[in-house]
């Protein structure tokens, strides 16, 4: 399903399932305008379409024990696929990254990283990160607190 082919309907759809995953159908399809039956149909479209990639739980992570988030910058050695695919893969692996994002600019990566604490990052970083072959350099900055945090798309007009 191409970008051009979601259209208002859909918007309505993505923004109140955004909001809250839990709605029933009569309660999204009461949103949207649709009564249940093309609701649930538009829907099992979206997720088919790859459009709605799954449900989840949003987590309070302090609350889990969790309280301390550490964003890493990685600088690899290289560049080349081969590199790039080997440093994706060990991210995939290990829990603690919940973020990682490939970037442009000085920096090759830029991770987010949640930890019950200090001396679990420095843990990880040891016994993980800086043992991971190509990387030349780590750059950690720890948040001090969370100013913003959301899951929801800004689905503006086309």
């Amino acid at each position: 399903m191409p970008k051009s082919e979601i259209d208002e309907i859909d918007r309505k759809l993505l923004v109140a399932l955004q909001e809250d995953a839990r709605l029933t159908t009569e309660q999204l399809g009461s949103r949207a305008g649709l009564s249940a039956s093309p609701c649930a149909r538009r829907v099992r479209m979206l997720e088919a379409a790859g459009v709605i990639k799954g449900y989840v739980a949003v987590v309070d992570q302090a609350k889990v024990g969790l309280p301390i988030s550490v964003f890493a910058s990685i600088k690899l050695e290289r560049q080349r696929e081969e590199e790039l695919d080997r440093f994706a893969a060990a991210v995939a692996r290990w829990p603690e990254i919940v973020d990682c994002y490939l970037m442009t600019g000085q920096r090759d990566y830029l991770l987010r990283i949640v930890v019950k604490d200090l001396p679990a990052y420095e843990t990880f970083l040891k016994q993980k990160l800086t043992r991971l072959e190509g990387v030349a350099s780590i750059e950690s900055s720890f948040a001090l607190g969370q100013v913003k945090q959301s899951t929801v798309l800004p689905m503006l007009e086309p």
